[in-house]
């Protein structure tokens, strides 16, 4: 959630007495009040979201068979072989007058396959619409196109039917209870200066994923984009895998031996808006520009130039829905990262609209009710037809029930990111000193997310990295990153300052921000530079497309201590499961002695951001009496600390109520300094 969405949460203890027994929940679309009563006023506009979902569903299931042959449509729309060896097309554009399927097999030629008319056009490629104008375009279905800059900058539609099937080797992992996500993008994952292929993420990057200890993957720009610049948010096939990286066979062999490191896969789903090309898009697609999408202004994206589906027609559900499951039957998808959900949630699409977080804002006439009803369904139809699948939403508005089930009245989410967390790092090291940073404001901001909604959160995602902003790394050392970044040059301040914060801001977030974490491709190592795709303004220059894997490689270079330390912070989760566990319980936020501590997963935390003072014998209030060890240190000399910490060394609690909590131990804890211990209970 973003700083200004302060989302009403009610107390947990509150909450469960609220909610009793969930087997006596209403089953009208307002359960959701059981877990938050703050939501009872909006109990009929709770209830009229769900029953508009319910309508759909029904429909679905009566006049097409449910979830699981509706969301089939890629089985008999576009290119498919029968089991007699016939290859049928079959195409929606209902202001179409006569179509022809026209190509290389019949020398282009509009007369020699006319297409018959049905309740569901048989269209690709030519059309002849109302006004006589003949129009061309790519089957809407189609599963591969592909790019000759040599011809045309527009796509040439493939019917890609290879002899020998892909053999998929192995199983799919079982689903993580704790989430820990690796965002990466295919075409920038080599250090040389070109496009990256599936097959060099698979031989070169898998392995390097799985050795920090993520275990799972997000995939971007995956769909088809025309763009290569637009980050893959410019969909124009849907159902193409993009070429530009190789083959479907080659993205098979990525997912396939992804899963047997144990990796979960996760798409980036682009349904919030597409491409508004023409030629290689949907848009005009029938010869109207309201096939896919809605007419006129309504089907427009002011900000993003891009066209709007709509959400509320049967046959754009069944290409959206379909579009979802054919990820999961034909590439073996884990799971989805869809897209830009707060822009589909509201008729204003977030445009110039803060969220103060007043319920009044998420049940006004803005909110787009099409858009969440497909939503509804599109998660309520893969954890049915796939419970394994897990559904991540990007909003940064705060919708409550955006991450609780259906059947409550929720939108159906597994997790939603917590949007809110890298903007407030940013603006700290952009806007304040470090003796000023206001750590009441940083604990609040971190666990500020719905009861009961899973958060993944993360201090820095692809958006930091994008040339115009700034990652983490830059924000506290871009003065001295292409000069004091090696062991053989002294430890300045800004670098050992740069270092320190790094590793405590991840750590941090890591801990409190929820209940799943992520981080984007090359920032586990403070990549010393921005990302920017090639393009006019560049001079089509790949320079920073790319990352440096070599930097971090490098054994004398200090990059490699923050990677280390994302290594150890990932593992360590792993065996401690603190993600799967509740909501911290934070006993001190000293903005004096700059100290956090809390209690999670089991461990202690302690966090000393103070920039020049270390403590002795460092009173910490803790619950749980008995024996402690460290376990985690970013002062460790394997991650670029000064070894100030024995951690050989065990302490002992005292039976003496501190900070609200039952005992306390005694630590040295320097500055710029975290530490994570566990205990042995004597209880």
């Amino acid at each position: 959630m973003s700083p200004s969405e302060v989302s009403q949460r009610t107390d947990t203890n509150e909450s469960l007495k609220q909610g009793g027994d969930t087997t006596n929940w209403p089953t009208d679309g307002t359960a959701l009040i059981c877990i938050d009563p703050w939501l009872k006023p909006h109990a009929p506009a709770l209830r009229q979201r769900y029953a508009v979902f319910k309508e759909w569903a029904d429909k679905i299931e009566k006049h097409e068979g449910g979830y699981e042959k509706f969301t089939r449509g890629y089985e008999y729309f576009g290119l498919n072989v029968q089991s007699n060896g016939n290859v049928v097309y079959r195409e929606w554009a209902p202001n179409a007058l006569s179509a022809s399927l026209i190509g290389d097999f019949n020398h282009w030629d509009r007369k020699a396959n006319p297409m018959k008319k049905m309740t569901h056009g048989v269209w690709e490629i030519s059309m002849e619409i109302s006004g006589g104008e003949i129009i061309d375009r790519l089957p809407a279905w189609i599963k591969r196109v592909t790019q000759d800059m040599n011809v045309s900058v527009a796509y040439d539609a493939i019917f890609w039917n290879p002899p020998k099937k892909y053999e998929w080797k192995n199983k799919t992992p079982k689903k993580p209870s704790s989430l820990r996500i690796y965002e990466a993008h295919v075409g920038i994952s080599s250090v040389e200066g070109r496009i990256a292929t599936y097959d060099d993420f698979t031989n070169n990057v898998l392995k390097r994923i799985a050795d920090l200890g993520y275990n799972a993957i997000q995939l971007m720009a995956i769909m088809e984009h025309a763009y290569y610049a637009s980050f893959g948010y410019q969909v124009t096939s849907f159902f193409a895998a993009s070429s530009r990286y190789g083959t479907p066979e080659a993205l098979k062999r990525l997912i396939d031996t992804a899963h047997g490191l144990g990796l979960y896969v996760l798409l980036d789903l682009v349904h919030s808006h597409a491409c508004k090309n023409v030629l290689d898009g949907l848009n005009m697609f029938d010869g109207t520009d309201h096939c896919y999408f809605h007419g006129g202004s309504k089907g427009q994206h002011s900000l993003w130039d891009s066209r709007l589906f709509n959400y509320g027609h049967h046959e754009v559900l069944r290409f959206l829905l379909s579009n979802v499951r054919f990820y999961v039957e034909e590439y073996k998808f884990d799971g989805f990262r869809f897209d830009g959900v707060t822009s589909m949630l509201y008729i204003h699409h977030g445009i110039g609209t803060g969220f103060s977080g007043g319920y009044h804002e998420y049940f006004s006439d803005q909110v787009d009710e099409e858009a969440v009803a497909y939503l509804m369904l599109a998660n309520d139809m893969i954890h049915k037809l796939y419970p394994g699948i897990i559904t991540v939403a990007e909003d940064v508005s705060g919708m409550p029930g955006l991450g609780r089930p259906v059947e409550e009245g929720g939108l159906g989410f597994d997790y939603r990111l917590a949007m809110a967390i890298p903007d407030m790092w940013i603006k700290l090291l952009k806007e304040k000193r470090d003796d000023d940073w206001d750590l009441g404001n940083i604990c609040s901001i971190l666990t500020n997310r719905r009861h009961m909604e899973k958060t993944i959160a993360y201090a820095e995602s692809h958006d930091q990295a994008i040339v115009g902003d700034k990652t983490l790394a830059f924000w506290l050392m871009d003065s001295e990153m292409y000069t004091n970044m090696s062991d053989l040059s002294p430890l300045t301040p800004v670098i050992d300052r740069g270092l320190a914060l790094h590793k405590m801001i991840r750590l941090l977030t890591h801990g409190l921000g929820g209940e799943g974490y992520l981080n984007f491709e090359g920032n586990e190592f403070g990549h010393p530079e921005w990302l920017d795709f090639p393009r006019v303004g560049n001079n089509n220059s790949y320079h920073y497309a790319r990352r440096q894997w070599n930097v971090v490689d490098d054994k004398l270079l200090r990059y490699r201590y923050l990677n280390e330390f994302d290594k150890a912070m990932q593992h360590t989760e792993e065996k401690f499961g603190w993600l799967a566990s509740h909501q911290a319980y934070i006993s001190l936020k000293h903005e004096m002695d700059k100290i956090i501590s809390f209690e999670r997963g089991n461990l202690l935390w302690i966090f000393n951001f103070h920039p020049t003072k270390s403590f002795t014998d460092y009173r910490i209030g803790t619950e749980w009496a008995g024996e402690y060890h460290v376990v985690l240190n970013t002062d460790s000399k394997q991650f670029g600390g000064h070894e100030r910490i024995d951690v050989s060394i065990p302490y002992f609690s005292t039976p003496e109520g501190w900070h609200g909590r039952k005992n306390f131990i005694q630590v040295y804890i320097p500055c710029r300094v975290a530490i994570v211990l566990s205990h042995k209970s004597t209880a």
